[in-house]
């Protein structure tokens, strides 16, 4: 069963301003029949009429996109928090062409399009144009973390790191250089180690809301509560060595200086036939603060963290190796895969919170 990863302890823990917190060919030419008499000229026209048009139809069948697998209209990126779980669907395999089947994840937006930013109006000592752009920089900060295909299929989130303030930039960068279950880096950025998951689409299903308000004298808060699904196969090393084993440092790792650094692992398409295709479902909630820079130790147009929370669905649990960990089935034997001692939740209802107590739970459905 998919499991529930819930937030670290290292997780949602508040700090004081500047803490730690995108060729023609020719026809061969027919030898001469005898001429038909009328009725059998009659008969042959009618049949390549019906020819005709069986042939356009199965033509115009095949252009059309695959139906989904529910009735459930598109959605666009949300402007309020919802009240309720979306529907109940019919289950289905996930498949590689197919990667959203059965789940809610398939009638919402794809990448940045699902991160609607609010109108940006004046905040304290800050105008409507600096809180447009301090809006604008959440927004770019969780496309770095989550939402970067290189960053996703592995690579290192440089990009995140340069939007940082220098004590939540240091504080990553040391997560990221040694990882552990308690500052586990897959707590604030989604990426998969290639070796155990590979994405089977460059796409990534979201939905969310991203709201602000004034912080007093401290400036600006900009909240942002989101759900991010991603579809991944299995990699070379699952079903071949222990689920719990460590990363094998392809794409991982503090990033050292000169040449030698980590290199991003490009995104990998699937073979189309007979692939597990699991996902995984990450919400996070994340309190960006932006602090008056004639007032505070930090810098125009880079982001503080506040406080984080995550939960993960269809993840194995007490893996600490700053990566996300899906639970394929070759995985699903394993201790490190076995339900824990949470609650049993639906990792695609928001209008919850999110589990606070740190164990490992049940998802109710992937």
């Amino acid at each position: 069963m998919p499991r529930i990863d819930g937030p670290g302890p290292d997780n949602g823990v508040p700090g004081q301003e500047g803490d730690p917190f995108a060729g023609l060919v020719q026809n061969e030419q027919p030898a001469k029949k005898p001429r038909p008499g009328r009725k059998a000229l009659l008969a042959w026209l009618a049949a390549m009429a019906l020819v005709t048009v069986a042939v356009t139809l199965n033509h115009q069948k095949s252009e059309q996109p695959a139906a989904k697998s529910s009735a459930l209209p598109s959605v666009g990126a949300a402007t309020a928090a919802p009240s309720s779980a979306p529907p109940s669907l019919a289950p289905e395999t996930a498949t590689v062409d197919r990667p959203w089947a059965g789940s809610p994840a398939e009638a919402w937006p794809a990448g940045a399009e699902g991160l609607k930013l609010p109108e940006a109006t004046a905040v304290g000592v800050f105008d409507q144009d600096r809180v447009a752009k301090d809006l604008e920089l959440a927004k770019a900060y969780l496309v770095a973390t989550n939402l970067d295909p290189k960053v996703v299929a592995g690579g290192y989130p440089q990009d995140a790191l340069d939007l940082a303030n220098r004590e939540t930039g240091d504080r990553m960068t040391s997560e990221l250089s040694h990882p552990s279950e308690e500052r586990d880096p897959a707590n604030w950025v989604s990426r998969f180690d290639p070796d155990w998951a590979v994405p089977v689409t460059d796409q990534v299903k979201v939905q969310g809301l991203i709201t602000f308000e004034g912080d007093g004298e401290q400036g600006l808060l900009v909240h942002a509560d989101v759900t991010f699904v991603y579809a991944l196969k299995p990699g070379p090393k699952v079903g071949q060595a222990s689920p719990a084993a460590q990363p094998s440092g392809r794409g991982t790792g503090a990033q050292p200086s000169g040449s030698a650094g980590a290199k991003a692992v490009g995104f990998v398409r699937a073979e189309p036939g007979g692939v597990e295709v699991e996902r995984e479902i990450v919400r996070r909630k994340i309190d960006f603060r932006f602090a008056d820079p004639a007032r505070f130790q930090v810098k125009k147009d880079k982001v503080s963290l506040v406080s984080w929370s995550s939960e993960r669905a269809n993840t194995l649990c007490t893996f600490g190796g700053g990566y996300l960990r899906p639970a394929f089935r070759a995985d699903r034997g394993a201790a490190s895969a076995s339900p824990g001692a949470g609650p049993t939740s639906d990792p695609y209802d928001w209008s919850k919170p999110l589990n606070s107590d740190g164990k490992c739970g049940t998802a109710s459905r992937s």
